[in-house]
C-alpha cells in the first residue's frame, strides 16, 4: 500500500516529517474495509518510518473496531526508500514464517517492486492505492523470482469511497442551456460518462453508493430516451410511397427503442443486488424481531446472496460485449439520426404527453382500494417515475411540480422495499429448516411478517390519501 496524500514540506520540515493532508486522511480511511476484506491486516504489518506512512496506517486503524493495528506494526526505516531494488532485498530477507505481509511505503519503490514481482501489476500506484499480490505457497521469500507473483486485487481510494469519487467525477452539464435538444443530448452524454466512471467502484463492491448511482444513471438514460420516443415526431424522409414513409419512421424509432431495451436489461441485472444492499442496511439500522442466532444466520445468508449477485454483475462488466454495447450507445447519441430525432421535440408536445400521463396516474390513484394487489402500487410507482423523467426534460418550467413528486416517489419506493423484503424473508426461512427449534423459527417468521404487513398497510393508506397530480 502506498501512503496517502501528504502535505508539502514547509520551512524546516524534512520530507520524512511530512504529514497527511485532509484528503490523504480520507483516502486512508476509505481503504480500511477493503484491506480487512483482503485479510491484509491479519499477518505482519510493516510501515515506513516516514510520518505520512505511519499516519496512513493510523487512519486505517481508526476505522476498525479492533484498534491494536498500529501497536503491533513494525516501523522500519528501510522501507523509507524510493528504490525498488532496496525493497526487493528487504522482501527476500523476510522470515518464511511470515505468510502474509502488508507493506506501507513509497513510490516509485513500491511500484517498481510490484511490476518486478507481477507482470499484471498496474502501470501506476496512486496515493493510498493497494495491490494484493500472491506467491505460490511453497516459495520461500528468499527465492521469489521475477513475475512469480499473481495479482489478486488492485484498488484505489476513489473506487472504495463514492465520496472520494465525487471529487473527480465527470462535471454535470450546464442546466441553463437554452435549446431543449442540446440539453437532452448533454444529459445523456453525461450519464454515459458517469456509468463508465462508476464501473470500477461497482466492481470493487466496497461502497454500495457506486451501485446505486450506476443504476440511477442507467435507468435515467433509458427514461430520458423513452420520453424522447414518446414526444418526438419521427422524421419520415422524402420517400414517395406511404408505406416507405411508415417504414422509415418506424426504423428510426426502432434504433433508439432497441438500445433502450438493452439499457433496461443492464439496469435489471443490478436489481437484486441493490435490493440486498438496502435490506442489509435496514437490518443494521433497525434490528428485526429475531433471536440472535436467527439474525446472524439471516445476515450470513443475505451476504452470501449479495456475493453471488455481485460476482454475476462483475462478470457482465468484464464481458467485452458489455463495453462494445456501451460504446455503441455513445456512438448512437452522437449520430445524425438521433440528433434529427431530438430536433423534432417541442415544449408543447412534452406538455401534451405529460398531461396525458398525469391524467392516467390520477385515474389509477383514484381506483386504488385497500384490497388492491401489490402490483397495482408498483405500477403506480413506475407511472410516477415516467412522469418525473418527462417533466425533467424541461426542469425550469416544472421545478415546483418535480419537488412535489418527491414525497410520492418516496412513499411508493418504501412500499416496494417492504414487498422486496418480504420476498427475501420468505426465501431465507424456506432455506433454513435446520434453524427450527420446536416451532420457534416459524413463530419468529410469522411475527416479523406481521410487523411488515402492518407497515405496508400504513403505507397503503398514505398512498391512497395522496392528492391527484392535476389538482
Amino acid at each position: 500500500m502506498r501512503h496517502a496524500k501528504s502535505k508539502q514540506a514547509r520551512g524546516d520540515m524534512t520530507d520524512h516529517e511530512r504529514p497527511l493532508s485532509q484528503r490523504g486522511r480520507r483516502e486512508a480511511a476509505a481503504m480500511a474495509i477493503p484491506l480487512r476484506q483482503w485479510q491484509a491486516l491479519e499477518g505482519e504489518v510493516h510501515v515506513s518510518g516516514a510520518t505520512r506512512a505511519q499516519e496512513t496506517l493510523g487512519e486505517v486503524a481508526g476505522q476498525l473496531p479492533e484498534r491494536s493495528l498500529t501497536d503491533r506494526a513494525f516501523v522500519d526505516e528501510t522501507l523509507y526508500t524510493f528504490d525498488g531494488q532496496t525493497l526487493l532485498t528487504w522482501l527476500k530477507a523476510l522470515p518464511d514464517e511470515a505468510e502474509r505481509v502488508l507493506v506501507v511505503g513509497h513510490n516509485p519503490a513500491l511500484l517498481e517492486l510490484a511490476r518486478w514481482l507481477c507482470a499484471e501489476a498496474p502501470a501506476s500506484l496512486p496515493t493510498a492505492a493497494a495491490l494484493h499480490l500472491t506467491l505460490p505457497v511453497t516459495t520461500p521469500w528468499s527465492a521469489v523470482r521475477q513475475h512469480g507473483a499473481g495479482l489478486a486485487a488492485s484498488l484505489i481510494p476513489e473506487a472504495a469511497s463514492h465520496a472520494l469519487f465525487q471529487r473527480r467525477a465527470p462535471e454535470p452539464p450546464d442546466p441553463g442551456k437554452a435549446d431543449l435538444d442540446a440539453r437532452i443530448l448533454d444529459q445523456l452524454g453525461h450519464q454515459y460518462l458517469m456509468v463508465r466512471a462508476l464501473e470500477p467502484g461497482v466492481m470493487a463492491g466496497i461502497d454500495p453508493e457506486f451501485l446505486h448511482q450506476y443504476r440511477v444513471n442507467l435507468r435515467r438514460s433509458r427514461a430520458i430516451g423513452e420520453s424522447v420516443l414518446a414526444t418526438a415526431r419521427q422524421p419520415t424522409g422524402k420517400q414517395t410511397s406511404k408505406g416507405n414513409k411508415k417504414r422509415s419512421s418506424g426504423n428510426k424509432g426502432l434504433g433508439l427503442n432497441k438500445r433502450l431495451k438493452r439499457l433496461k436489461h443492464r439496469a435489471q441485472v443490478t436489481s437484486d443486488l441493490r435490493d440486498l444492499d438496502v435490506f442489509l442496511d435496514s437490518l443494521e439500522k433497525t434490528p428485526p424481531p429475531l433471536s440472535p442466532p436467527t439474525r446472524r444466520a439471516l445476515q450470513r445468508w443475505l451476504h452470501a446472496r449479495n456475493r453471488e449477485q455481485h460476482e454475476a454483475l462483475c462478470q457482465q462488466l468484464r464481458d467485452p460485449g458489455y463495453a462494445e454495447e456501451m460504446q455503441s450507445w455513445q456512438g448512437f447519441l452522437g449520430g445524425r439520426a438521433f440528433r434529427k430525432t431530438l430536433e423534432q421535440l417541442s415544449s408543447k408536445r412534452i406538455e401534451s404527453v405529460l398531461s396525458e400521463r398525469i391524467l392516467g396516474h390520477d385515474s389509477d390513484l383514484a381506483a386504488l382500494t385497500p384490497e388492491a394487489p401489490d402490483e397495482v402500487f408498483h405500477d403506480l410507482r413506475k407511472a410516477v417515475k415516467r412522469i418525473r423523467y418527462l417533466a425533467d426534460l424541461d426542469p425550469k418550467r416544472h421545478r415546483r411540480f418535480l419537488k412535489g413528486l418527491k414525497q410520492r416517489q418516496s412513499l411508493l419506493g418504501e412500499f416496494q422495499d417492504l414487498c422486496t423484503r418480504q420476498a427475501w424473508i420468505a426465501a431465507f426461512f424456506a432455506s433454513a429448516p435446520s434453524l427450527s427449534r420446536d416451532g420457534a423459527l416459524e413463530r419468529e417468521s410469522n411475527a416479523w411478517r406481521e410487523v411488515i404487513a402492518r407497515e405496508k398497510l400504513a403505507l397503503r393508506a398514505q398512498i391512497m390519501a395522496l392528492s391527484p397530480l392535476a389538482a
